[in-house]
This record gives C-alpha cells, sequence and structure tokens, in this order.
C-alpha cells in the first residue's frame, strides 16, 4: 500500500513551499516521494520546485477534479506501474474542491493499492482574517477547501500579530473541529506529523476497519467489495435512502442479467450507468462525512 497525501489550499496560501520541505523530509527518512502537480496555465512553473530524481506527472490547463478526473486516474495508474515509490503527493491547485479531488484519486481501480492518509489544506492566515473582502464564490471555496481538512496549517503566522494569531487558531477551530491545527511559517510541518494523520476507513461488507488513530473525520472514503447482483432498480432505491453527506460514489456494480459489472457513477444526487466490456472487480468507493455508519445494500 502507498501512502498518499493530498495537498490543498487557495492560491497563493503556501502549499508548494510545504510540497519542497516534506519532499526533503522524506528522502532524509529514506521515503522516495512521488508526485502529481496540478496546474490552472499552460507551463509549469510550480513543478520546477520538484527535484529531477522525484518521479513527476504534470496536469496543466485544468482542474484536476470534474473532467480532469480521468487524466489523474491515468498518470496514477502509469506510476503504479512505471515507478518505485513509497509515498505519493497530490498537489492541487488552489481552485480545487478538496471533495472533488478525493474523488478523482480514489478510483476502485487501485483503491486496493493506495492508502489515502487525508487531505492536508494550506491556509493563509491573513486572508482568513480578511476572507471578508473576497468574492462569495471564492470565498465558499477558500472555506471549503478548511472544513474538509484533516490537517490544517495555518500558514504564514509571522505576518500577525499574538492577538491575530490566537483570533485564527480560535476561529478556525471553531469551523473545523474535527483538524489538527498548525501555525506554521513558509508551510513548515513535521513529516511526523504527517503521518500521524489517517483520513479513511478501509471497509467491505462485513469487515469494518476503524482509522488507525481512532477518529472520526468529516470527510472519507469507504470501499464496498460486493459479493452479489443487484437489479438496477434495487441499487437505485438503495442509493435514494442515502443522506446528503454521500457527495460522490464511483465504482463496478454487478446486475443481474449483465455478464460485467457496470460502471456507476454518481454526484450530487445524480446517477449514472455505463456498460463495461472488460470485467471489473465489483468494487465501490463512497466519499462523503461520517460514512461509516451508512447501511449498505
Amino acid at each position: 500500500m502507498k501512502d498518499v497525501y493530498l495537498f490543498s489550499g487557495f492560491l497563493g496560501s503556501g502549499k508548494t513551499s510545504m510540497l519542497t520541505d516534506v519532499i526533503r523530509q522524506l528522502k532524509e527518512a529514506n521515503l522516495k516521494p512521488a508526485v502529481i502537480m496540478n496546474e490552472l496555465g499552460k507551463l509549469p512553473f510550480d513543478s520546477q520546485a520538484v527535484e529531477e530524481d522525484v518521479p513527476l506527472k504534470e496536469m496543466l490547463e485544468g482542474c484536476i477534479c470534474c473532467s480532469g478526473a480521468e487524466k489523474t486516474e491515468a498518470q496514477i495508474q502509469s506510476l503504479l506501474h512505471d515507478q518505485e515509490f513509497d509515498v505519493l503527493i497530490i498537489e492541487t491547485t488552489g481552485a480545487a474542491h478538496p471533495v472533488e479531488a478525493l474523488d478523482a484519486v480514489y478510483s476502485p481501480l487501485f483503491a486496493d493499492k493506495l492508502n489515502i492518509k487525508g487531505i492536508v489544506t494550506v491556509a493563509d492566515s491573513r486572508l482568513w482574517l480578511n476572507r471578508s473582502n473576497l468574492t462569495p464564490q471564492v470565498r465558499s471555496l477558500f472555506m471549503e477547501q478548511i472544513r474538509h481538512a484533516h490537517l490544517l496549517l495555518a500558514n504564514k503566522t509571522d505576518l500577525l500579530t499574538e492577538s491575530e494569531q490566537a483570533q485564527v487558531v480560535y476561529e478556525l477551530q471553531g469551523f473545523n473541529a474535527k483538524a489538527f491545527i498548525l501555525q506554521t511559517t513558509n508551510g513548515r510541518v513535521p513529516l511526523k506529523l504527517l503521518q500521524n494523520i489517517q483520513s479513511t476507513a478501509r471497509v467491505s461488507k462485513d469487515d469494518i476497519v476503524t482509522a488507525r488513530i481512532g477518529e472520526s473525520f468529516n470527510l472519507g472514503s469507504r470501499l464496498i467489495r460486493f459479493d452479489t447482483s443487484f437489479t438496477q432498480e434495487q441499487f437505485e432505491n438503495w442509493v435514494r435512502s442515502l443522506p446528503d453527506t454521500v457527495y460522490r460514489m464511483k465504482g463496478y456494480v454487478p446486475i443481474e442479467g449483465i455478464k460485467n459489472p457496470m460502471l456507476f457513477q454518481y454526484a450530487y444526487g445524480m446517477v449514472q450507468w455505463l456498460p463495461e466490456y472488460i470485467k471489473m472487480e465489483p468494487n465501490l468507493v463512497i466519499i462523503g462525512e461520517n460514512i461509516n455508519t451508512l447501511e449498505i445494500i
């Protein structure tokens, strides 16, 4: 199993500074990192910070989420097939929603090969204090990146007074009470702290495995393995019974009378079925909040 960290954070928050320092610490610990880096523009400016001996995949002119999800899956598949590495770091663009990004990297194709440790969000502390000046859409994205973090870095604290630093920590704790909050400058985070986070529980129909550090985070993933077939009506009735806190589902569902499990995708209430011409493993990945208590079909 390869450990995977998803680095999130608004534009200019300090994600790349954190990335370069974490790579340094991994190497010092004799762990080999690999990186997938997403950038909005046509030129890979940020990826120039990654040393040449680190396997790197770049996603230019787009988002790691939504339409780029399939490309991201292909990049991960390529890394797993062609490269030797211990830890995969995925740095999302500052415009990426963390749920979308997690959906892109937690494909049922390789869910049993990756251990998603968690979302690490870097927040610009001064921007947090001045968030009321942002447009509603930008402010919403900024807040969502913070709300879904498993580890939250209150960065650039050197630009604040002591009272402002205390205010930032107090407000962030109130907004995301389940994240560990670390005050930082230059995005410095100890490797040990990263290694101690765990966002998801591995779950099958008959076996629930709790997260290693024993806490239930607000956003996580659940892997379901099917050993029986369903009708589409049965399966969709189950989907409709799920709470709104289930954001994404993606996988291969065995349907009665159909030779191969069908590709099933769900996003915010919308369901899609597609035929699959290769026999895929009957696995389904669920992404959402408090999903370990869901009744499985």
